[in-house]
């Protein structure tokens, strides 16, 4: 708000249309839409007076045709008052620099101004405007009356030369992409190899879910090594197992064998489906892998893969692998016994004094259900600020699950620490220990706490 109305202020000045806001920002077009409203809702003081003044300056130019500078015609396009809105867009043609206004008119709530707005827009939107335009378009195109220029700026582009949507499936602003590579797929703009190499790149999952599925549906006896050779190496995890399950139809389960282990539980799962469909029991291959725990290329996701689709009894296989030399490895082993339920607190808490934070994590999350059998005191040693911070945020888990005075000694301990995110967690446990603790003060040690704590809060 603040920034459209500085940016008004600044064009009402005389200042060019450029200096004055972010033409490429769409929210800045928006910001100015409504910062040109408030500036001018001014009371009688000399300030206000001179906008009256510069405002009645710009009517009687609009009514006289006189010539206007895009700067004093932008302010005039987010006028407060329709029939001057409606005016000033009869002066935008051959004006390429007001069309993100244009657009915003088109959604105007009054009906002649908003008719002229889409008049304009539909003389001058084509392939070369449509770029610029469609980051203001696209977010225009969620609000009320929104849809009309959504609905041109996908006319256009169909007929558009292809490469004039290229800049749109590479823009940095996902909305657009997921327009841009929606009307690709509609349109069959891209072969079934370019909307794989597209799922595989993206970080959004709606456009790797969308290119994946298309690419696949489109996928032919020709196209099909380049298609899963995408979405296989795919970091995403939803690419990579849309390209596993895609083996089934395409008869090849054998490669499946390859991502039992993968990183990501879903992309496991889809290949221990694959290979099911096609008579190949998993389960068998995890108890074979895990076995061999001195392995020392043993991958992380053969232990909790080995955990999702075993039995309890798969844990005397997992608990050696719980030392292994691979801290991938040796957390999820931890991970697995947990999948498994099968917790030896005494092995676990051994686990707490691992070098690797991820073993320590998934050693933590394992003994929370038995946290408040654990020694306060050892815990809260713990928390010493000399110790690694993962080790203190575990210990500080496991206080939490303890009783009301164990928790407390714990929070006043994290105050004075030198990490801010545990302080401000235990700030919390202390202030609510302040307000309710009051029945607990016979007890000299909370007495002794709380007082602490509130020193330590100031």
């Amino acid at each position: 708000m603040r920034a459209g109305v500085a940016a008004a202020l600044r064009l009402a000045e005389g200042v060019a249309l450029a200096d004055a806001l972010d033409t490429g920002d769409p929210a800045a077009w928006l910001e100015l839409d409504e910062g040109v409203r408030v500036a001018g809702r001014s009371g009688p003081s000399a300030v206000g007076r001179e906008r009256s003044a510069g405002e009645h300056a710009l009517l009687t130019a609009l009514a006289a045709d006189d010539p206007l500078s895009d700067a004093r015609l932008a302010v005039a396009l987010c006028h407060r008052d329709g029939r001057v809105r409606h005016r000033a867009l009869g002066r935008v043609a051959g004006r390429p620099a007001l069309l993100p206004l244009v657009v915003v008119r088109c959604t105007d709530w009054a009906e002649p101004v908003r008719a002229r707005a889409r008049d304009r827009l539909a003389e001058a939107l084509d392939a070369v405007t449509a770029a610029p335009l469609a980051p203001l378009i696209r977010r225009l195109g969620d609000r009320h009356r929104g849809d009309f220029a959504l609905g041109l700026l996908g006319d256009v582009l169909r007929r558009a030369p292809r490469e004039r949507l290229a800049p749109l499936l590479a823009s940095g602003d996902r909305a657009v992409r997921r327009f841009a590579y929606g009307l690709a797929v509609e349109e069959g703009f891209l072969s079934p190899a370019e909307l794989a190499r597209a799922a595989a790149r993206d970080d959004d999952t709606v456009v790797q879910t969308l290119c994946a599925d298309a690419a696949l549906t489109a996928i032919t006896h020709d196209t099909a090594a380049e298609v899963l050779d995408a979405l296989l190496g795919a970091r995403s995890p939803r690419a990579r197992s849309a390209g596993v399950t895609a083996l089934r139809r395409l008869g090849r389960p054998d490669r499946a064998l390859d991502f039992l282990a993968d990183r990501s539980a879903l992309v496991r799962a889809c290949a221990r489906y694959v290979l099911r469909q096609h008579g190949t029991d998993p389960l068998s291959w995890y108890r074979a892998r895990c076995a061999e725990a001195a392995d020392p290329v043993l991958p992380p996701g053969a232990a909790i893969g080995l955990a999702e689709c075993g039995t309890r009894a798969d844990a005397a296989l997992l608990w050696p692998l719980s030392d292994h030399p691979a801290p991938g490895v040796r957390a999820r082993a931890v991970a697995g016994l947990r999948t498994l339920d099968v917790t030896d607190v005494r092995r676990m808490w051994r686990m707490l004094d691992d070098p690797a934070p991820g073993v320590v994590r998934e050693a933590t999350l394992a003994l929370l259900p038995s946290a408040a059998g654990l020694p306060g005191q050892e815990l809260v040693r713990r928390l010493d600020p000399a110790r690694p911070r993962w080790v203190r945020v575990s210990a500080w888990r496991l206080l939490h699950a303890h009783g009301e005075v164990v928790r407390l000694r714990a929070a006043v301990a994290l105050l004075g620490g030198p990490d801010e995110r545990l302080r401000t967690r235990a700030a919390a446990v202390v202030r609510r220990a302040l307000r309710w603790g009051a029945g607990s003060r016979a007890e000299p040690e909370v007495a002794l706490l709380l007082a602490r704590g509130r020193a330590l809060l100031g």
